[in-house]
């Protein structure tokens, strides 16, 4: 009766197990599954760094508009219009008397334009060129930075998913593990300790799988916040099959990696003339309501030259020029420093991505030769012919090679998503 009462509370985990998992999936199935590349154009779109990116483009795009704007005359005009009043002493009266003067207006149009000054223009045209280029390979790279955190979320979650369906695996061996435990107890063939491991192992499964599910949701909340839905969002399940090995040519690669967004970002980074200045304006004045009446509005104009040519400025332009010359010593220094980073990760990035192919051919074997081997200490032991710790050590290498497995294809997936934010352009 004991014996009954003890194999029956062993089994109870089961229920309550297949039930926990069941609301566990209802709860994963309310996420909304997207596609790899609707994740990164989303997060290329809503992330705090794209939108920045895109606006620095914008304000560089409206300078260099103003630096052309400066070749152009400027123009303004104006319209005044007055009313005098006030007191004065009458000495003939004896008295303080207020004076009111008529409306008085005033019209005016005026232009200038800086004739030379010395080249400034120009070069702060192209200084402002330059920073639209700067702008526009920062674009660059923030986007396939951008790119990056989203694969690298996303294979989290399809990690996870796998992890996921190898617990359920895992536990489904378990339960059947213990189903057969339990009847060799009854039968005799077995004793206690063989249904309490097997017990164990089932435990073992369900916080596998808890594990799996909780860690699907934290990597969907990540790639949410990336791609800032208003929704939580995850992984397509599709999108768990077996990865396309790419063949990759290093060399044109490495030359990929040379004009990389990270080298085009590091690579776009005449005081002492006088300035001449033309001037015109034409003005009138009158108390004629801006010249449209019968009363008197003088008009007149003025045509002028200037010239001013620094002698000394207390060595200002010597101090500036110093500056200039440094910026661009520092800014070749970064150009070089850069092409030798992105040759560095790439040649890290393929190491790290030709030994997952290899881990994933080589784990891909070992889960099929450990899956051969359980099923072979399942059928001994069932015929008694092995012992539990036998079955036990065959479960636990068929887990272990399952969970290397994954993690292979996870790095492959990252070091894919590295090589591709190196060099700026996906692989196909």
């Amino acid at each position: 009766m004991f014996r009954r009462f003890f194999l029956l509370s062993m089994l109870s985990p089961l229920v309550v197990a297949r039930a926990q998992s069941g609301a566990a999936s209802v709860a994963q199935d309310s996420l909304h599954a997207i596609s790899l590349q609707e994740a990164v154009s989303l997060a290329q779109r809503n992330a705090p760094a794209a939108v920045q990116a895109r606006g620095q483009l914008r304000t560089s795009a409206s300078a260099v508009r103003s630096a052309y704007g400066a070749f152009i005359p400027s123009l303004s005009a104006s319209l005044n219009q007055t009313k005098q009043s006030g007191q004065r002493f009458d000495a003939l009266r004896n008295q303080i008397v207020t004076v009111t003067q008529p409306w008085s207006y005033s019209a005016g149009l005026s232009s200038s334009l800086e004739l030379f000054d010395g080249g400034r223009r120009f070069a702060d045209l192209k200084a402002r060129r330059a920073d639209v280029d700067a702008a526009e390979a920062n674009e660059v790279s923030q986007r396939f930075s951008i790119a990056l955190d989203v694969k690298r979320e996303y294979a989290n979650i399809l990690a996870a998913r796998e992890s996921e369906s190898a617990a359920r695996a895992q536990l489904e061996q378990a339960e059947a593990q213990l189903r057969s435990a339990v009847t060799r107890v009854q039968a005799g063939a077995a004793t206690m300790s063989d249904s309490l491991r097997s017990l164990i192992q089932v435990g073992n499964a369900r916080l596998a799988l808890i594990t799996a599910q909780n860690n699907v949701r934290v990597a969907s909340a990540a790639l949410t916040r990336l791609v800032a839905t208003p929704f939580v969002v995850t992984a397509n399940p599709a999108d768990t099959v077996e990865l396309p090995i790419v063949r990759l040519d290093s060399a044109a690669l490495e030359q990929m990696a040379l004009d990389g967004p990270a080298v085009q970002q590091a690579e776009s980074k005449s005081t002492y003339m006088p300035t001449i200045r033309l001037s015109y304006s034409y003005n009138g004045n009158g108390t004629d309501p801006y010249g449209f009446g019968n009363g008197p509005f003088l008009y007149g104009s003025n045509l002028g030259f200037s010239l001013n040519f620094p002698v000394f400025n207390n060595f200002t332009r010597e101090d500036q020029v110093v500056r200039a010359r440094v910026a661009e010593d520092n800014a070749a220094a970064l150009v070089r420093d850069a092409r030798l980073a992105a040759q560095q990760s790439l040649v890290q990035q393929l190491g790290a991505l030709q030994t997952a192919e290899e881990r994933i051919r080589i784990q891909q074997a070992s889960v099929l030769a450990a899956q051969e081997d359980l099923r072979v200490q399942q059928q001994r032991y069932a015929l008694g012919a092995s012992t539990l710790l036998d079955l036990l050590t065959s479960q636990s290498q068929l887990n272990q090679a399952r969970a290397a497995l994954i993690q292979a294809r996870q790095d492959y997936r990252i070091a894919r998503a590295q090589i591709e934010a190196i060099i700026g352009r996906d692989l196909s």
